[in-house]
């Protein structure tokens, strides 16, 4: 299949515009790490456990694993879905499949067989990468499951110890080349155009799956670049990848790929536990680390139990995701002995960030400024037109790095864009007195749990799978570990005795669904409220759930 075929076009007005500005400069991702590894060839670039890679080692080992995907076939415009935790080989794979056009699509380790299908479908996907066993689940497994149903798939690639006869070792594959200037000439012919897509991100998905959101070679470079200059990135930068590599977040805002374009060091963490991550901290004298709202309590927390963690080395802690309580980020100063730096953007481009130099008040109120002079804003009511400052409205955004639409998604692209191209972002905000955005809510149907965006459709349409669920409504309702939970609303169907949520979440299981998806609390009611067009009246039914008088969950 033919990527070029599902994307929608930049215009050439604006091609144009964003080269002359330098905002796209003709090179692939690949080209910033090589640069990097003039520099700094022998500093560390990436630490995971007792593996310590220099920039040399990691151009290297890239370019090899580079040519052995080649070797088997792979070339340009070719996807693969792509399911690892975070660990060196993640990252060497992102520079190798960027050095010959192969496009990963980037699942994430909780995604389960329905969601991985899904992605390989849409994109006739050659290949899966998976680990082999994350906390006793066998994703090498479920990757042939998949491959089974899905014709498209050649090959599973697998990281781990228990790689099975027909999987390919990735790590066999990641090799330094035995001959350095022949490998360098046979891969040069084979990189991409900077305007072809790198990568394939996720949607949050507020109606059924994930989009596929495609970011080339251009704008994803701009977007780490200026990342990385807002919010002061050099060659002393010790960044924790704590969050799962593939998201948007910790990949490019400026995440690892930013780190590495500036010469720092990127310190890989298997989780986000605090005391694990603390200790990570402490060892490698971490800078920088990126944390949801979730995860930044509670390492709070722990750090307030034992305060005799040595977080000193810590300057900036980022936090997005999902919107920080003005409460919880007054503590991180105190806390944590660091700034906060408050990140809210999208997968999709727009990143917004509070400034270090900021004022507390700003910091702990606001979501920050555009990182780009060129980032476009309106905000807009329900037709369209523009609010008076300080009012809140509906954000939509254009710019240098955020897309036009996605993928092989016409429909949802008439509904997602303007006719001019603006993106619409589901989310209400307003300008504040300091000329920052200060976030509001969602105008979509979407529960972001912990930072993960849950469709509500997508959860809804699962409990009508269930044989006793006669009418059924996920929402959102706030909760303190994680922002917003998940919440099953189900009227059950005439002659049915019940219904648990264990056993929904079996079900759901069964279904192959990701975890993070389940609902987290489970209410049981004779009927649903609807509006006066006959839809379920889910702000009612939210004001209902969270009155002293509310039902009592399941």
């Amino acid at each position: 299949m033919i990527i070029a075929e599902g994307l929608a076009a930049w215009p050439e007005d604006l091609v144009n515009r964003y080269r002359e500005l330098g905002y796209w400069n003709g090179k692939t991702l690949d080209q910033y790490l090589r640069e990097s590894a003039e520099h700094y060839g022998d500093k560390e670039a990436i630490t995971d456990g007792d593996v310590r890679l220099t920039y040399k080692d990691l151009v290297q080992l890239s370019d090899g694993l580079a040519l052995n995907l080649s070797k088997r076939g792979f070339g340009s415009g070719d996807c693969l879905v792509v399911q690892l935790p975070n660990c060196w080989e993640f990252v060497a794979l992102v520079y190798a499949c960027a050095r010959i056009g192969v496009v990963p699509i980037m699942a994430l380790p909780g995604h389960r067989s329905n969601e991985l299908s899904y992605f390989v479908d849409h994109s006739q996907a050659r290949a899966i990468v998976v680990p082999d066993y994350i906390k006793g689940f066998d994703h090498q497994a479920m990757a042939w499951e998949v491959a089974k149903r899905c014709p498209t798939v050649q090959d599973v690639f697998v990281v781990g110890e228990a790689v099975s006869e027909n999987s390919v070792d990735l790590r066999s594959l990641i090799q330094v080349p035995e001959v350095a200037q022949e490998t360098q000439d046979i891969l040069d012919k084979l990189r991409p155009d900077s305007q072809d897509v790198a990568l394939f991100l996720l949607s949050g998905g507020t109606t059924g799956l994930p989009k596929l959101i495609p970011r080339s070679h251009d704008d994803y470079g701009y977007n780490f670049r200026q990342s990385s200059e807002v919010c002061g990135f050099d060659s002393n930068t010790v960044y924790l990848v704590a969050l799962p590599a593939s998201h948007n977040f910790p990949l490019a805002c400026p995440g690892l790929l930013g780190t590495l374009y500036v010469g720092g060091r990127v310190v890989m963490a298997r989780s986000p536990e605090p005391e694990y991550c603390m200790g990570l901290i402490s060892s490698e004298r971490v800078t920088v680390a990126a944390a949801v709202p979730a995860v930044a309590q509670r390492w709070m927390d722990a750090k307030m139990e034992n305060p005799n963690h040595d977080l000193s080395s810590l300057q900036v802690i980022q936090v997005g995701g999902a919107k920080i309580a003005p409460e919880l980020a007054r503590k991180v100063r105190p806390v944590l002995g660091c700034v906060l730096q408050q990140v809210f953007g999208m997968a999709e481009g727009l990143l917004n960030y509070t400034r270090l130099d900021d004022s507390d008040d700003v910091i702990c109120n606001t979501q920050g400024k555009p990182m780009s002079p060129d980032d476009e804003i309106q905000i807009v009511d329900e037709l369209d037109i523009r609010v008076s400052d300080g009012e809140m409205g509906q954000l939509l955004t254009r710019g240098p790095y955020t897309l036009r639409g996605y993928y092989r998604a016409p429909e949802h692209n008439v509904r997602s864009f303007t006719s001019d191209g603006w993106y619409r972002t589901g989310d209400v905000v307003r300008w504040d007195a300091s000329g920052n955005l200060v976030v509001e809510g969602r105008t979509k149907d979407l529960i972001n749990r912990a930072g993960e965006k849950i469709s509500a459709e997508e959860v809804e349409n699962l409990l009508y799978r269930l044989p006793s669920v006669a009418q059924a409504a996920a929402i959102a309702l706030p909760d303190k570990r994680y922002g917003e939970r998940n919440c099953a609303v189900v009227v059950l169907r005439e002659g049915c005795d019940g219904l648990t949520l264990s056993e929904i979440r079996a079900a759901m299981e069964e279904f192959g669904v990701a975890k993070y998806k389940f609902p987290d609390q489970l209410e049981i009611m004779e009927s649903l409220p609807t509006t006066n067009v006959g839809k379920i009246d889910k702000s009612l039914l939210r004001k209902q759930l969270t009155s002293p008088e509310s039902p009592t969950q399941a």
